[in-house]
């Protein structure tokens, strides 16, 4: 299982650098379009628009697993051992939280949407609960990563950080 949830966060991770790569060749060929005369793909800029936030969600779960998210280490190598360990517990439990919270609040906005048959209409038109069902269920990954860092957190003099 375990396996197969890495492999998960990794297919995320690569959905993420695929939307990009493809927004930014979409990006670079609606310019060369314009600039050729040949006119302009209105879509492009507002996909765009979906595709940045979408790849920021899918990449944070398999960030936040490989310790490779944004931290203050200066402040951690500041402090002594164990209030460095006490202030990591102390963010792991709020980003838990934080996370729950976001879940929650994303499961019930996807779902109001769903059920009120709410659409998006701009030069893509597509059934807006999409937009809001990738934030709940980023932000489950990003909650079983912050448990699964309070669960597996290292002994006291373990050099190791969270594999």
């Amino acid at each position: 299982m375990a396996r197969g949830y890495r492999w998960l966060l990794e297919a995320m991770a690569a959905a993420a650098a695929l939307l990009l790569g493809a927004m930014a060749l979409a990006v670079t060929l609606d310019v060369l379009a314009r600039n050729l005369g040949l006119g302009a793909a209105p879509w492009i800029l507002e996909v765009s628009e979906y595709v940045l936030p979408l790849a920021t969600l899918l990449v944070a779960p398999w960030l936040l697993r490989r310790n490779e998210h944004v931290r203050l280490d200066a402040l951690l190598r500041a402090l002594p051992e164990r209030g460095a360990r006490l202030l990591e517990l102390a963010t792991d439990a709020a980003g838990l939280a934080i996370c729950l919270i976001l879940v929650l609040y994303g499961m019930r906005t996807a779902l109001d949407s769903a059920r009120q048959g709410a659409m998006v209409f701009k030069s893509v038109v597509f059934p807006e609960w999409w937009l809001y069902a990738p934030f709940a269920a980023c932000f489950a990954f990003l909650a079983v990563e912050f448990a699964r860092r309070i669960a597996l957190r290292p002994a006291p003099g373990d050099a190791a950080r969270h594999a």
